[in-house]
């Protein structure tokens, strides 16, 4: 694994993603979480939602006010089947969750530093065994979705109010090159991250390597 770092930190921006509907985004941002935070939120979702749903809402248009009514019908409506759906996503994201922790933690467990083991895994999977890995080192981790087998940055750590990168490479046949590691720099510098690192499953160039050697610190006042 090759480890970057900066001098100065910043609060790292939150990460281009591709466009989706706010109830997925509600989901991903859910199932990263600890399981119990969607069985919490799932419950009040309701509580909140059905007491608009159930509120009584003048039908009769009053001069003045129809803005209101109208207003006031729409938040009735939506809050009606917001009741229902949105603990449903909470619950689905909260058992998403638990699962994705109970594989990470077999995985961790299974792996037992065995290099053939880790190479056999899935480029899924491999970044789920590296983020447990981070977690038992006391980092809190958000997986990213970085682009895939092959693309983006895959996971984000934050610890001692320092925010890391991580880019996995799931490659067995192919060495990790002096640009993954450039490109991952850039990234650290444009996001304002304190350090970064780039783990694969493989083995690094000695261009790599030699670039990843020593600190490398950004000047901020240009």
């Amino acid at each position: 694994m090759i480890h970057y770092r900066h001098e100065e930190s910043d609060e790292l921006s939150q990460m281009a993603r591709r466009k989706s509907s706010p109830i997925e985004d509600i989901f991903e941002i859910t199932a990263s979480m600890p399981w119990w935070v969607g069985t919490m939120l799932a419950p009040l979702a309701y509580a909140v939602l059905h007491h608009y749903a159930i509120a009584a809402v003048p039908t009769t248009a009053v001069p003045g006010q129809i803005g209101h009514m109208i207003t006031g019908q729409l938040i009735k409506s939506m809050s009606s089947i917001g009741q229902y759906l949105l603990p449903s996503v909470f619950l689905l994201a909260a058992l998403t969750a638990f699962f994705k922790r109970e594989h990470r933690q077999n995985l961790a467990s299974n792996s037992g530093g065995s290099v053939n083991m880790i190479r056999s895994l899935s480029w899924r999977d491999f970044e789920l065994l590296v983020g447990e890995a981070f977690r038992m080192k006391g980092y809190s981790v958000v997986e990213t979705a970085g682009g895939g087998a092959d693309g983006g940055i895959d996971l984000m750590l934050k610890k001692d109010g320092e925010v890391f990168l991580v880019q996995c490479k799931q490659w067995r046949a192919f060495k990790v090159s002096v640009n993954i590691v450039r490109e991952l720099f850039g990234v650290m510098a444009a996001q304002g991250a304190t350090g970064g690192f780039v783990a694969t499953s493989g083995v690094f160039t000695n261009e790599a390597r030699a670039f990843a050697k020593g600190e490398y610190r950004i000047d901020r006042r240009s």
